[in-house]
C-alpha cells in the first residue's frame, strides 16, 4: 500500500482557515477517490478522546507555559499514535487543522518559549515526522482581529492582543521561509473565490 499524504492548514486566529477546510477536503476526495482512499479530516489539539479532553483545558484554562507545551505535544504524540499514523499506513490521506507549526507560532512565537525547548519535544514526539504539504493562510493582525469580533466568544488565545498575534504571525512566516518547499503561503485578505482559485492549484499539483 502507497502511503497517503498528510496536509495541514495553518495561520493566526482569523486568518480564515477553518472556511476553506471543508471545500477542500471535497476537492481532495474527488482527486483520490478512484484509489479507492478517504481523506481523514481532524484538528490539533485534539483528533482524539484525550486530545480533545486535553483541547478543552488547553484552550480554556490558564496554566504555565511550559506546562502548556507539554499538553499540546502530548495530545499530539496521542493524536499521530491513533489517527495520523494509522490513515497514512493505511494509504489515506490526512487533513489536519493545525499540527506542531502551530506550537511554534502559539507558544513560542506568540508567548515567547525558547525554539530550543520546542525543538527538542519535536524530536521526541514527531522524530523526523512532518506533513507532506502545509497551507498557510497569511493575514494582518488587524484585519484577523476584526474577524475574531465577528463571531462567537473567544477562547484564551483568541482574547490575545495584536501583539501576540503579530509575534505569532511572525513565527509562521519564518517557519515557511525556513521550509518554501513544505509551505505554501495563502494571502487570505482576498475573497473566498479568489482564494478558492489558488487552492485549487494546490490540490492540482499534490
Amino acid at each position: 500500500m502507497v502511503r497517503g499524504k498528510f496536509i495541514t492548514f495553518e495561520g493566526i486566529d482569523g486568518a480564515g482557515k477553518t472556511t476553506h477546510l471543508g471545500w477542500f477536503r471535497e476537492r481532495l476526495e474527488e482527486k483520490i477517490a478512484s484509489g479507492g482512499r478517504s481523506v481523514v479530516m481532524t484538528r490539533e489539539p485534539g483528533g482524539t478522546a484525550l486530545g480533545e479532553s486535553l483541547r478543552e483545558l488547553l484552550l480554556n484554562q490558564p496554566m504555565d507555559l511550559e506546562t502548556e507545551a507539554l499538553l499540546m505535544f502530548a495530545a499530539r504524540r496521542e493524536h499521530l499514535a491513533l489517527v495520523i499514523e494509522p490513515a497514512l499506513a493505511r494509504g489515506d490521506w490526512v487533513l489536519s487543522d493545525r499540527f506542531s507549526d502551530a506550537t511554534f507560532a502559539y507558544q513560542g512565537g506568540g508567548r515567547g518559549l525558547p525554539r530550543d525547548k520546542l525543538e527538542a519535544l519535536e524530536r521526541w514526539v514527531q522524530g523526523g515526522f512532518q506533513p507532506d504539504l502545509t497551507v498557510l493562510f497569511d493575514v494582518p493582525t488587524n484585519v484577523a482581529s476584526e474577524r475574531r469580533g465577528a463571531v462567537r466568544a473567544p477562547d484564551k488565545f483568541e482574547s490575545e492582543s495584536d501583539s501576540f498575534f503579530g509575534r505569532t504571525r511572525a513565527e509562521y512566516l519564518r517557519r515557511a521561509a525556513e521550509s518554501p518547499d513544505r509551505f505554501v503561503v495563502i494571502d487570505a485578505t482576498q475573497s473566498v473565490v479568489d482564494i478558492q482559485k489558488k487552492l485549487e492549484k494546490v490540490v492540482s499539483s499534490i
